[in-house]
């Protein structure tokens, strides 16, 4: 044992930097979750068609965002790794490369959903009630316009945590919230704004972010750095490399977030007020998984960086104590929003009827992410790192649409637990696709998916 704790002075992260790095992460995870709750408290001064309406873009916002997050991951993963195999130069690379890839993609995707309003008005989010419709429409013309801040800013935040410092992504959150939440203030207490009240100060508070990681980006002093030119010099390698990891990692968070939408659609029947107490569910359930969410981040970061040394002892040493500390932390998170939540359902100004809908799934979720969330959904953060996307995604999306798309309609429908069902549903894939990943991980096929 002595000779082992010996061994373990060596390995790649002192409890130290662990701490440097965790803290700072799950700071920037609470600001950013606070950004939907702050939309949506100030927004619901103007009425549940509002907080509804707001909370069915931010669906699909929620949807391209994962998949820059995705793309980010990508490129975390391989700069990662190429630092683990004392291959600076070419982890810079890697960083220029997804840069200037995730932003020009993101243009694309801002034009297309320009020119798809319509349809994602009147087809993906269904009957819904002309009030409803009014905010959405709204929300969505002005929020559309930051998918290319919100890109730039999720690469360049991954850089800067792929190279261990998680502090500068924190601090650009920071003054992110701050924009937002002052702005909201101004617009909806201020000058009695709807929807655009809230979807302004977004995409103000996004373009800063975006413009000041940029500008940090492009120290050269750093350990991983941008090139200072406009001109982009496409290196096939390195973005298939950024995609292998990439493109599974985004089909998977695509298909769970399409999942969501398409189940919206059924909460949408339930009527208005199953969608107000869906959205408030999701915000609360969001602060439950904050330290959770933080450790997915951490464990890319330490594990890409423990496989492209080739050391897969410390890659199995640092996954029982991240997810050790995700699950006594999220206990803490979850058992705090749980006593807290009649105060949450006053502060939405909800009507009685949904306030107890709400209520009940805050428990049901609360309690299934002190059980399993750690082990559904931070374990595979380390197969990931390894490069093993292609089995997480495999899983990911048929238990997803196994579970929580089609079980969520015989409990919701067929059995008629209503919005309740959807999220039971949701449970119910949480402990698939746990199981499928724990059996992954225990086997040996994860460590020979190195990229570099």
């Amino acid at each position: 044992m002595k000779t082992a704790t010996a061994d373990r002075s060596n390995y790649l992260f002192s409890n130290r930097a662990l701490v440097t790095l965790i803290i700072p992460l799950i700071i920037e995870q609470f600001l950013n979750v606070l950004v939907g709750m702050a939309d949506t408290i100030m927004v619901s001064n103007v009425g549940e068609a509002a907080v509804s309406g707001v909370s069915l873009v931010d669906s699909v916002m929620l949807l391209l965002i994962n998949v820059f997050q995705a793309l980010a991951t990508g490129g975390a993963v391989v700069a990662g790794q190429y630092l683990g195999r004392q291959r600076e130069k070419r982890a810079c690379e890697a960083a220029n490369q997804l840069v200037w890839f995730v932003t020009l993609l993101a243009v694309g995707i801002m034009a297309i959903m320009y020119l798809g309003k319509g349809f994602i008005l009147h087809v993906v989010f269904g009957q819904i009630d002309a009030d409803v419709m009014h905010h959405a429409n709204i929300y969505l013309l002005i929020v559309n316009a930051s998918i290319p801040f919100i890109a730039l800013y999720n690469a360049g935040a991954a850089i800067f945590r792929s190279m261990g410092n998680s502090q500068v992504s924190m601090k650009v959150s920071m003054l992110m919230n701050i924009i937002n939440v002052c702005g909201n203030a101004i617009l909806v207490y201020g000058f009695g704004c709807g929807a655009e009240g809230v979807a302004i100060p977004t995409l103000i508070s996004r373009m800063v972010a975006a413009i000041l990681i940029t500008v940090l980006l492009l120290n050269q002093k750093q350990l991983l750095h941008i090139k200072p030119s406009l001109r982009y010099q496409f290196r096939p390698g390195l973005v298939k490399k950024i995609l292998q990891i990439g493109i599974p990692n985004g089909l998977e968070n695509s298909m769970f977030q399409l999942g969501k939408i398409i189940v919206l659609s059924l909460v949408s029947t339930f009527g208005t007020y199953a969608i107000t107490a869906n959205a408030v569910a999701n915000t609360v359930a969001s602060f439950q998984t904050i330290p959770g969410m933080a450790m997915n981040l951490a464990i890319t970061t330490v594990i890409s960086q423990c496989v492209g040394a080739r050391d897969y002892e410390q890659a199995r040493y640092y996954t029982r104590k991240l997810l050790k500390i995700a699950y006594a932390s999220v206990v803490v998170t979850v058992v705090i929003m749980l006593a807290a939540s009649n105060l949450i359902t006053q502060a939405y100004n909800l009507s009685d009827i949904t306030a107890a809908e709400a209520i009940k799934i805050f428990f049901l979720h609360g309690i299934s992410v002190m059980m399993i969330w750690p082990t559904a959904f931070s374990l595979p953060s380390t197969l990931r790192a390894a490069g093993d996307v292609r089995f997480c995604m495999i899983t990911s999306v048929t238990s997803m649409w196994v579970c929580r798309v089609v079980f969520s309609y015989v409990f919701g429908q067929f059995f008629g637990f209503g919005v309740f069902g959807v999220w039971m549903a949701m449970i119910l894939d949480w402990w698939v696709r746990a199981f499928f990943f724990v059996r992954r991980y225990r086997g040996s096929q994860w460590m020979t998916k190195a990229l570099v």
